[in-house]
């Protein structure tokens, strides 16, 4: 069989303990890794950027940042459309304020605010979790939308409270604005996703995020083997709203161009990435991008299923998309708790012990 593992033998711990100990995994990865940097960009156009990757890179990013917070750390957040809201904003004063300034380097600066913001609203789950950290983040979401479509500086005082990413050259192309290529802002946010994907499978096999997911598991019992729950919940919200801060750099600056606070990233926001990652599946990088995959791709195929197909109305496809979200969700609660990461996992096992039984 194509999956078989037997006779992989591994003569290090380091072998052993690598991210894709399988060859049949690292042909996979790379071979779809090639594919997405070297194909995809020679047939990508406006409509399948606009529609598909850009917006899945972003949410795929954000949901990545939100799952180290609730699925490694297990303190549940609903303030991921603020957050993304800071590093929106942030990423447009930096740019009007530093024109010459590389955008790379603004989205980090971008995710690092975020992350100072996100340290500070996570100050309350020291004392609270549960139901009661979800309200305080809720609260945080509607004081961070609040505060950018009040206060005039966040906006540089435009008349109609909207903010514009201007265009910005990335080594002599076009990555954001109107005339942007297709295949130039798909790359740059592969990119981003790609890296920090690797970075956050990579924190998580670590120190840090074996301290988290001893928070997660029993806090007490954490603190009493020598975990601090202090760093390890304070540094949960810092890399995840770092995330979540980039994720909302590119969800603006390079997918809309121009967004309004409560439009872009109102609460409707946090429940979407919130579902994402129950979807996908909690505490896993995998669950994060597959989510993304799922929640960007399935309003698309029912759209055209039901507009085009039934010659349904856009009214009724768009409350069937609702209610066929909800239903998932509990779905996925009551059957698979661990959502579509572990339904693959699942599918790997048995590729490696057919024909025989599982």
């Amino acid at each position: 069989m194509f999956y078989r593992e037997a006779g992989q033998f591994k003569t290090s711990y380091i072998a052993d303990q690598s991210i894709l100990p399988i060859a049949q995994d690292r042909v996979f990865v790379f071979g779809f890794m090639a594919v997405a940097f070297l194909g995809v960009p020679w047939f990508i156009d406006s409509y399948w950027a606009n529609a598909i990757f850009v917006p899945f890179l972003a949410y795929a990013l954000a949901a990545i940042g939100l799952n180290l917070l609730t699925g490694y750390c297990g303190q549940v957040s609903l303030g991921t459309g603020g957050f993304m809201a800071v590093g929106a904003f942030a990423t447009f004063k930096l740019i009007t304020l530093f024109p010459d300034l590389n955008l790379i380097i603004v989205i980090l600066l971008s995710g690092a605010i975020t992350a100072a913001v996100g340290v500070l609203f996570g100050i309350p789950s020291l004392r609270i979790k549960g139901f009661y950290l979800a309200v305080a983040t809720l609260a945080a979401q509607f004081f961070l939308v609040w505060l950018f479509n009040k206060v005039g500086w966040f906006f540089n005082y435009s008349p109609t409270g909207q903010i514009t990413m201007p265009s910005v050259e990335m080594f002599g192309v076009l990555v954001t604005g109107p005339s942007a290529s297709p295949a130039a802002r798909y790359l740059f946010c592969l990119g981003f996703v790609v890296l920090f994907a690797l970075a956050a499978k990579n924190i998580v096999r670590g120190r840090v995020g074996r301290s988290w997911m001893a928070i997660r598991d029993m806090d007490i019992a954490a603190e009493l083997i020598g975990i601090r729950p202090l760093a390890a919940k304070l540094s949960a919200f810092a890399v995840s709203s770092f995330y979540i801060g980039m994720a909302g750099a590119l969800y603006f600056g390079v997918w809309l161009g121009s967004a309004e606070p409560i439009e872009a990233f109102g609460v409707e926001q946090s429940f979407l990435v919130l579902f994402m990652i129950i979807i996908g599946g909690l505490g896993s990088i995998l669950g994060s991008v597959l989510g993304a995959a799922f929640m960007t791709l399935m309003p698309i195929f029912l759209k055209n299923f039901m507009v085009d197909g039934l010659a349904v109305e856009v009214v009724t496809a768009k409350h069937v998309e609702i209610t066929l979200m909800g239903v998932l969700i509990v779905f996925f609660l009551i059957v698979e708790p661990h959502g579509l990461a572990r339904m693959w996992q699942i599918l790997k096992e048995k590729l490696r012990l057919w024909p025989f039984p599982y």
